[in-house]
């Protein structure tokens, strides 16, 4: 018996297969949940833009909520991956890291295609709270005010998870009402109004020590 791997057949080949049929597969599924809704796109519409059989799709997504937590969760990483970028990029400097945040936040309400937060999206196609897409969903959001809570606290603010909680209102209500927008005025605004919240939320000794 011949014990010899070819290059086929040899366990990272087989890793490295597997791994390109699910990613074509949560790819092809972000792609359609995004722009058609998750209740919109059911499994076989997957399957056929994919290009792969049915029984492929299940092997590696049981179930098609778990699909959705697969898309939700590339979403989180793309997001937080640029968040945690521009953080690097202005620590220690909390005031320019908001700045940051509010610049690549209006820039992502320019995308083309731009149909707003996907967490924020499917989180509203089920009314269940207990909805596992809504568990994803609701930790993003939790995500979000915890870190612009702790930039508060950075920040000086005389009652940071107050002024996280409103940053954050801020952002999502971005996210949903990006088409209210004039074109490039999203930055704009999104910069003067955490300006405004930070001005109003730090006391006016912290304020001289700028």
């Amino acid at each position: 018996m011949n014990s010899k791997l070819t290059s086929e057949n040899r366990p990272d080949a087989r890793s490295a297969r597997a791994e390109g049929v699910r990613e074509r597969i949560l790819s092809t599924a972000s792609a359609l949940f995004y722009n058609h809704g998750v209740r919109a796109v059911g499994v076989d519409l997957v399957v056929e833009k994919a290009g792969i059989a049915k029984t492929s799709l299940y092997r590696y997504f049981p179930t098609k909520d778990a699909l959705v937590v697969a898309f939700l969760e590339r979403e989180d990483i793309d997001f937080w991956s640029t968040w945690d970028a521009v953080a690097m990029a202005h620590k220690n400097d909390p005031h320019g890291e908001l700045d940051a945040h509010m610049d690549w936040i209006g820039e992502r309400l320019l995308r083309s295609g731009y149909r707003g937060c996907p967490q924020i999206n499917v989180s509203a196609e089920f009314a269940d709270a207990d909805h596992v897409a809504r568990g994803v969903a609701r930790s993003h959001m939790h995500a979000l005010r915890e870190r612009l809570t702790a930039l508060a606290k950075q920040l000086s603010a005389a009652r940071p998870e107050e002024l996280g909680a409103q940053l954050a209102l801020l952002v999502n209500g971005a996210f949903v009402s990006s088409e209210l927008l004039l074109a490039g005025s999203a930055k704009n605004i999104l910069l003067s109004s955490a300006r405004a919240l930070v001005a109003a939320a730090i006391p006016a000794a912290a304020q001289k020590k700028r």
